[in-house]
C-alpha cells in the first residue's frame, strides 16, 4: 500500500478528517477531534502511527519487522508501521480499523451516540 491509497483508506472511515497541526509533512487523521492515525515520511519511507491495544501492539512488533513502537508516541499504545515492508495490505487495513475503533470506543457518550445514529458498529469498527 502506498501513501495515497492509505490516505484514501484513512479518509474512508466515518467522519474522518485530515489536518496538519505538525506541519505540511505529517497528516493527522481524526474522528470527532481525536487522533487515530498519523501519516508521514521519514528517511525516505512512508510510515503511519496507529493506536493499538498494548498486548496486541507487542505481538504485532514480534510478528512484523515493519511494525515498531510508535515514533514520538506512547509506545505502549501506539505502533509505527513502515509501508512497503512485510505488513500485507489487508493486515494494515485491519490495524487502521483497530486504531479507529479504539478511538471511537473512548469518545464521550454523546459523541458515540451521534456516530451511532449515522453509522452501524461495523462501519465504526466497534465490535462489542
Amino acid at each position: 500500500m502506498d501513501y495515497q491509497s492509505l490516505r484514501q483508506y484513512l479518509l474512508s472511515k466515518p467522519e474522518a478528517l485530515e489536518d496538519f497541526p505538525f506541519g505540511p509533512d505529517s497528516a493527522v487523521f481524526r474522528v470527532q477531534g481525536r487522533m487515530f492515525a498519523l501519516l508521514y515520511e521519514k528517511d525516505g519511507t512512508t510510515r503511519v502511527n496507529l493506536k493499538c491495544d498494548p498486548q496486541q501492539a507487542l505481538e504485532l512488533r514480534d510478528v512484523f519487522d515493519a511494525v515498531r513502537g510508535g515514533y514520538h508516541m506512547n509506545k505502549k499504545h501506539w505502533n509505527t508501521v513502515i509501508l512497503g515492508g512485510d505488513v500485507p495490505d489487508g493486515e494494515l487495513q485491519r490495524q487502521v480499523d483497530h486504531s479507529y475503533g479504539l478511538v471511537v470506543k473512548k469518545l464521550p457518550l454523546a459523541q458515540r451516540r451521534f456516530l451511532r445514529t449515522r453509522y452501524d458498529d461495523q462501519a465504526l469498527c466497534v465490535h462489542e
